[in-house]
């Protein structure tokens, strides 16, 4: 873990035990990941930069790693799909909305039930007067039930003093609407508005259309009145960005993705702490440059990958298979090469119990022979002993994905989500997962019998 956030969340912690907090921050709340048997899944939905008229769909075990499973994947009869927002809903279908034109008051609407298939409906108008530009509908579940879109509009001559309005599904079919209804706050010149709801607060993330940032605000209720409170470029997003999207994480933070539009780029960010603070962007591996304006949803789906607890097994190296993940006399972690001729310390050096995870039971940790478990620090591997600390259990915490290999997984930090082990130079560290084979092969383990 870096030393200079390591600092920061134990003042944190500390200052909530003097005033009687909770040390969870806000997130998604009662956040865990999937039992065995089951696994999250991340669709994103997107158009391009190669065409605003299909929409591409890719997957994702971790919300980094993204897969393209169809691309094209829809293309409306007429006009674009920018901006396309999907979710699930009680019907078990999968639906999308965009933006159907450069302008117009249409927005579409299509239909899966598969996220790969997909089937147009209808062009919705929207009923106010004057509209020359219906921008960005995102879709918002409250938590009654109701299904609402939020969408940019302006009756300007060009394509300014856009403001959010809602309307809200009138029966299940999401085939009638309600009027539209103007979100107090927020506006005018505001676009991309984009909500989730935390406890009993609606949090909203917006672009700023003057100055080309996106602003925070929150309220009480879905329609406002909104008080923004962040501005400028408060969470180091940059200006010139747009379209923010956010998901919640298994381990309890929300990712931000966002389009870096003038540089050409797409990015992420994470927050643990009720929004206030975001990590460093990160590009998104193998689609930045390429997406715009995505949406992503998460599920619960059967599968995943599973390992043994509470048995000893040795890591195998997928693509160095004469090594395996071992502690040396300087207790970090390498790869390193174990035969049946080794010795007896060498082969324990590369022997672990896997147990439960100490931040997450759904996730791992590794212990060593002398009760020591792998963690991170500064990003490397190392052994330390259990100091019973909430960052000790979730720095010795690693989440299973699908390894390249059939029967491998790949460990995924569980406190630095799209961080893995992954071996470099023979050492083993976390780090940001990279969209090559390199990385996904360096990342790649088989738990295999014991070697001691």
């Amino acid at each position: 873990m870096n030393r200079t956030l390591r600092a920061v969340l134990a003042l944190l912690t500390s200052v909530a035990a003097l005033l009687g907090l909770t040390t969870a921050f806000a997130g998604a709340a009662g956040a865990a990941h999937p039992s065995a048997g089951q696994a999250t899944r991340y669709t994103m939905t997107a158009f391009t930069n190669s065409s605003e008229s299909n929409m591409y769909v890719y997957d994702s075990p971790d919300a980094t790693g993204f897969t393209l499973r169809k691309g094209p994947a829809y293309t409306p009869p007429s006009g674009l799909i920018r901006d396309p927002s999907i979710f699930k809903h009680t019907d078990g279908f999968y639906y999308l909305t965009y933006t159907t034109n450069w302008t117009g008051n249409t927005i579409g609407f299509a239909r899966s039930t598969d996220r790969l298939n997909w089937s147009f409906l209808y062009n919705y108008t929207i009923p106010v007067t004057g509209l020359t530009r219906t921008w960005a509908p995102e879709w918002f579940i409250d938590t009654d039930g109701s299904v609402n879109i939020i969408v940019s509009l302006t009756s300007a001559s060009t394509a300014t003093h856009f403001t959010a309005y809602k309307i809200t599904a009138t029966n299940s079919a999401l085939t009638t609407w309600s009027a539209p209804t103007q979100l107090s706050g927020i506006g005018p010149n505001y676009i991309d508005t984009f909500i989730v709801k935390v406890g009993s607060t609606y949090h909203a993330f917006t672009k700023n259309e003057t100055t080309k940032y996106i602003e925070y605000a929150t309220a009480s209720s879905l329609t406002g009145p909104y008080t923004i409170r962040k501005t400028g470029n408060w969470a180091g997003f940059g200006d010139w960005v747009e379209g923010p999207a956010l998901v919640p994480l298994d381990n309890g933070g929300w990712r931000i993705y966002y389009d870096g539009y003038s540089a050409g780029k797409y990015w992420y960010s994470d927050s643990y702490d009720n929004f206030a603070t975001w990590s460093t962007p990160t590009e998104v591996p193998g689609l930045t440059g390429f997406i715009r304006h995505a949406t992503v949803l998460k599920e619960t789906v059967s599968g995943g990958v599973t390992l043994p607890t509470n048995t000893t097994r040795s890591l195998q190296s997928v693509n160095f298979p004469g090594r395996y993940a071992a502690v040396r006399s300087d207790s970090l972690g390498y790869i390193d090469p174990v035969t049946s001729s080794s010795t007896t310390a060498v082969k324990q050096s590369a022997t672990f119990t896997v147990v439960p995870g100490l931040a997450d039971a759904n996730c791992y940790s590794f212990r060593d022979s002398s009760g020591r478990y792998l963690r991170h620090w500064d990003f490397r591997l190392r052994f330390d002993t259990n100091n019973g600390t909430t960052v000790f259990a979730k720095d010795a915490t690693y989440c299973a994905r699908p390894g390249t290999t059939s029967g491998s997984v790949r460990l995924e930090s569980y406190n630095y989500p799209g961080r893995y082990i992954r071996h470099y130079n023979y050492e083993l560290r976390v780090e940001t997962y990279q969209a090559t084979d390199t990385f996904r092969a360096d990342s790649s383990f088989t738990a295999v019998s014991p070697w001691a």
